[in-house]
């Protein structure tokens, strides 16, 4: 009996010693399976973020920037007002069904955006309109071809200008030229005879002369300043009250495709009545700029030409290349004058303006 007893107690503790091994060995496969089960998930999420550059938190953050902001007072709103929901409006019968709420778009994780391609994003930035100018301005530059020392600073003025140069003077020619290669308008400063006598000299037409003295003198001084784009008077007070002379010279530039500007020595000139009759537009002389050399009174002179061509849209103000302060004058003020609205042309330009239809 005894024998009986400690046998089946040792079977019994064998078998529980085979369920507690069972048992550990079950433990142990799950755990192992667990962290075999971790380490994928973190080797997976690991391999995720290598490829999109941000961690899984960020496709949360991917939400338009928009998103959470206040929108401008004048946004559309495309959302209906809360107080007005189901609520009929009208007849509702006729009224078609209202469409489903379009399904929001899933967030997809973002790729950071480089900064260059940030910069191409942005709308490219415009300059301003500039003012359309408002008043013209034309200086012109008369008696050039005495001394070409006192020609240079008009040739730098920055911006449109005519230069008439006298003929027959030993340095025309290279005047006329300087003043071509500069860019500068070029117009012949052509001589005539004035009232009280004085010398207008070379190249001069006179009083007494016949069309075809007249045509001669022309054609002379022409070919020694040109190419030109027009001519204007030098003295000439006597000759531009003569009907007949300046009609043979209205006559030769329209002829010759040349542009006429009547500086206004006189008040009795008959240039602008002779060239209606022959339908042929001119310009003529608003200011004389250097009547006086000193600064103070040039600037007061071209401060009445600026007030005229506020009030006319145009002025044509004359000074000379003899003048020592009008080309620092003149140039000084360019940029401030052109900042408020005064558009600088030249002569040609001036009566283009004025043959437009």
């Amino acid at each position: 009996m005894r024998d009986d007893v400690d046998c089946s107690w040792k079977i019994d503790l064998r078998r529980k010693r085979q369920d507690i091994t069972v048992r550990e060995k079950f433990a142990a496969v799950f755990i192992s399976a667990l962290f075999i089960a971790l380490f994928l998930a973190a080797f997976f999420a690991y391999e995720k973020i290598m490829k999109t550059g941000e961690s899984p938190e960020a496709a949360v953050s991917s939400v338009p920037e928009t998103a959470g902001r206040a929108e401008p007072d004048n946004a559309p709103v495309n959302r209906p007002d809360s107080n007005t929901l189901n609520k009929p409006e009208g007849n509702s019968r006729n009224k078609p069904a209202p469409q489903a709420a379009a399904k929001a778009p899933e967030l997809k994780t973002a790729r950071p955006v480089p900064q260059k391609a940030r910069a191409a994003a942005l709308p490219e930035e415009r300059p301003l309109p500039k003012p359309q100018p408002k008043w013209k301005v034309v200086y012109v530059i008369d008696d050039a071809g005495n001394n070409l020392r006192e020609l240079e600073p008009f040739l730098r003025f920055p911006g449109k200008i005519t230069i008439s140069v006298l003929p027959g003077l030993p340095n025309s020619a290279e005047a006329a030229r300087m003043v071509r290669e500069a860019g500068k308008e070029l117009f012949l400063h052509q001589p005539m005879e004035a009232v009280g006598g004085a010398d207008p000299g070379p190249g001069a037409i006179y009083k007494g002369m016949s069309a075809e003295e007249v045509r001669a003198v022309l054609e002379k001084n022409v070919r020694e300043i040109g190419p030109i784009a027009g001519m204007n008077n030098h003295q000439g007070s006597l000759i531009t009250q003569d009907e007949e002379i300046m009609r043979t010279v209205i006559e030769f530039c329209r002829e010759n495709k040349l542009y006429f500007l009547d500086s206004r020595t006189t008040g009795e000139t008959v240039a602008p009545k002779v060239s209606r009759d022959l339908g042929m537009a001119i310009a003529e002389r608003n200011i004389f700029l250097d009547n006086e050399h000193d600064a103070g009174a040039i600037k007061s002179s071209m401060e009445q030409g600026l007030n005229m061509a506020r009030e006319k849209e145009t002025a044509v103000m004359i000074g000379h290349a003899w003048s020592p302060e009008l080309a620092g004058i003149i140039s000084s003020g360019y940029d401030d004058l052109t900042a408020q609205g005064y558009d600088f042309l030249t002569v040609s330009e001036i009566i283009q303006g004025k043959t437009k239809p």
